[in-house]
């Protein structure tokens, strides 16, 4: 038996002489309980943001994408293409034209980027499920149409009920500069089928319309701007980007979605260190309870000391059941904790009790949760880790002192 623990526990569940001590440990365990709490369900909302996020632009961003390293357009090897489409994983492959443009509805302008992508884009992106209004179609009796974003609709007042077709303007490649805004610009026209939203910096930027309407827009014989792959679930995603850049070369890049938007991901991820860090100290200065609950106890224990030590107890296996006691403290504050949390973000997460406040703005109504068992994991260690930190300290120098009175007397 492990005398330590037993006598700790029992330390712990008996009445204490003093009720001031049983209020102090009730609040020792509550401090660590909240701060489990809080821990536990603000990373799952944080979690849930990034899932949500990260969801809205795998509709938009491919898995992977190659460009130049030098130059905005390059001409597909066609032996190179070939190899890619044959690689295992590989299942969607398009060439992609994107530059911007002028963009001209009626009395309204507005600069954006114009996208020529394949008519199955959507079957490799899945952006079709983020349509606010009309369909996704780029081609129908061979007329092309184009998809825009939402805050390109907005900013040009948009509407599919119009008949009138946007107009496109964009830069003549010409060796002498002509003032004559007919010479100097190409354009085309292109009636609108469907309006998406995913994030709002997308849905400000983008129009979409057939690779080969942009080809003759940009006047664009062979080049491209990017090459978009589709990979398939399950595959070695970093094998397949190392046979890919060892296919294109040291002339081209090959970026998976978290490099095609890294600096977003890396301020998402800091954001949620920073709130773990900030209430981790929260946690500390809560577990200062602790130090003042233990230092009671050894003040209204130290008869038990002097008998125990007459009976044999070494130093210590006194000390021991001070600092189990401290990490019992910790422990069911933990636990309590992890019941609770994991409990609120399971009824967050069936039921959407909490509300975000302007629900139209949004693509969910309810703050969206994630639980991930890593992060519970880790904070349950970090809590402990905290605990143990908390107990040490106060038991190592109070019990030290306290037996040394003993020794003495």
């Amino acid at each position: 038996m492990n005398t330590p623990l037993y006598i700790a526990r029992r330390y712990l569940l008996a009445k204490k002489s003093h009720n001031a001590i049983n209020i102090i440990s009730a609040i020792s365990v509550a401090g660590v309980a909240v701060g489990t709490l809080a821990l536990i369900v603000i990373l799952s909302v944080f979690n849930g943001f990034e899932s949500l996020i990260t969801s809205l632009f795998n509709s938009f961003d491919p898995d992977l994408r190659i460009t130049a390293v030098e130059g905005k357009t390059f001409v597909p090897d066609s032996a190179v293409s070939h190899h890619i489409k044959m690689l295992p994983g590989i299942v969607h492959y398009t060439e992609v034209i994107e530059d911007n443009a002028l963009l001209s509805f009626e009395d309204k302008q507005y600069i954006a980027t114009v996208k020529g992508v394949s008519d199955d884009y959507a079957v490799m992106t899945g952006i079709d499920s983020m349509m606010v209004d009309g369909d996704f179609i780029l081609r129908s009796k061979n007329e092309p149409y184009a998809v825009i974003g939402q805050g390109v609709a907005y900013f040009l007042s948009v509407g599919l009920s119009f008949v009138h077709p946007i107009f496109i303007y964009v830069p003549k490649k010409m060796e002498q500069i002509s003032f004559n805004p007919e010479e100097a610009f190409t354009r085309q026209y292109i009636f609108p089928s469907g309006i998406f939203s995913i994030e709002k910096d997308i849905d400000v930027k983008y129009i979409l319309v057939p690779i080969d309407f942009a080809r003759t827009l940009f006047d664009y014989t062979q080049q491209i701007n990017a090459i978009e792959l589709q990979i398939e679930e399950g595959s070695n995603l970093k094998k397949i980007q190392r046979q890919v850049q060892e296919l294109m070369g040291a002339s081209f890049v090959v970026k998976n979605r978290y490099q095609q938007k890294e600096f977003f991901y890396k301020v998402m991820k800091s954001e949620k260190y920073a709130i773990f860090f900030i209430l981790s100290f929260i946690l500390i200065v809560a577990s200062f309870n602790i130090i003042g609950s233990l230092t009671m106890l050894i003040i209204d224990k130290k008869k038990d000391m002097y008998i125990l030590r007459s009976l044999g107890a070494t130093p210590s296996l006194i000390r021991n059941i001070f600092l189990f006691e401290g990490w019992m403290i910790s422990c069911v504050g933990a636990l309590i904790g992890l019941i609770l949390g994991v409990f609120i973000c399971w009824v967050q997460i069936t039921f959407g009790l909490l509300k975000l406040q302007g629900q139209s703005a949004f693509i969910v109504n309810a703050y969206p949760v994630d639980m991930q068992p890593g992060d519970i994991t880790f904070i349950l260690l970090v809590v402990l880790i905290i605990g143990f930190i908390a107990c040490w300290y106060p038991v190592r120098y109070i019990t030290k002192k306290h037996l040394t009175e003993i020794e003495n007397n």
